[in-house]
């Protein structure tokens, strides 16, 4: 499977589990992602994304999103849509 990168981590919240993500291409909730760092690896499906707490579908370049995650996330780790 191919990815391409669209982001980077930037903040993460513990509770609930939350990455902050800057966007550098699109991302929609449905895409399946991954999360790639030092010491963080995993696959989700982005179920719900949101801006200054506000839901939305589609997230664009340059846009600061929050997506929910089921394992902590480091500063710095990159975000790759899953292309299959």
């Amino acid at each position: 499977m191919a990815e391409l990168e669209v982001g980077r981590v930037t903040d993460f919240f513990a509770k609930p589990v939350v990455a902050g993500i800057q966007l550098s291409d699109t991302l929609k909730v449905g895409d399946r992602i991954h999360i790639k760092g030092s010491t963080t690896d995993m696959e989700l499906t982005v179920n719900s994304m949101q801006i200054d707490r506000v839901d939305i579908a589609e997230g664009k370049s340059g846009d600061s999103v929050g997506i929910s995650i089921p394992d902590r996330a480091r500063h710095g780790d990159k975000v790759y849509r899953v292309m299959e």
